[in-house]
């Protein structure tokens, strides 16, 4: 039976070489990473090693790379984490009015702990501006949060120039690259993000 999938935006199949990969650990390296013993510590190695290929991939430090559930998970983890350990600096937080759902609930969840939320517009093709983030900014922004590729309409965020204003004006800057990285090069230090979100689902991963 024919078949047309037309969602890898949304999801991609495992690879086989990736199942084949990880089959291993499933069946006879299934030890806990955290365990001494032999079994734990090849877990724990294999940790590690995926952790340097990630990093590799978007061209970051291994210890800098943090493992979540999804992509989701990591926008969460991200947004909450930068604006609550950085509230003293500032408040406000800037994000598109086309950002992931779970970029909006992060931020409506901020404000109940005094946070304010500004949603700027994107133009006719879906594109960020610089200029309505310049707009949107005032002394109080500590996080601006833009995703680099659109997962529904393609668009690719002008990403490193938002980002080369925002570290002029010493505010944090997010991104969910969910969409792009595996579809497009990402290389966290040329676009000036300090958190950036991904998801192995989106490019033939778990």
């Amino acid at each position: 039976m024919f078949r047309l999938y037309a969602d890898r935006q949304a999801a991609t199949p495992l690879k086989p070489e990736v199942f084949e990969a990880m089959l291993p650990y499933f069946q006879t390296n299934f030890g806990n990473a955290q365990s001494l013993h032999s079994l734990g510590q090849r877990a724990a190695e294999a940790v590690e090693k995926a952790r340097e290929q990630v990093a590799a991939l978007i061209g970051a430090e291994s210890e800098e790379i943090i493992f979540t559930s999804s992509g989701s998970e990591a926008n969460n983890l991200a947004i909450k984490g930068l604006a609550l350990a950085n509230q003293a600096k500032g408040r406000q937080i800037v994000i598109s009015a086309i950002e992931h759902i779970s970029v909006h609930r992060s931020v409506k969840f901020l404000e109940k702990f005094g946070f304010q939320t500004k949603i700027i517009p994107v133009d006719e093709n879906g594109q960020v501006k610089l200029e309505k983030v310049k707009e949107a900014i005032t002394p109080d922004t500590v996080l601006v949060s833009i995703m680099l590729a659109n997962n529904e309409i393609g668009t690719i965020q002008p990403l490193e120039a938002i980002g080369r204003f925002c570290q002029e004006k010493g505010i944090l800057f997010h991104s969910d690259a969910v969409a792009a990285v595996g579809s497009i090069p990402v290389k966290v230090k040329e676009l000036g993000v300090q958190a950036l979100s991904l998801a192995a689902d989106q490019f033939y991963g778990p």
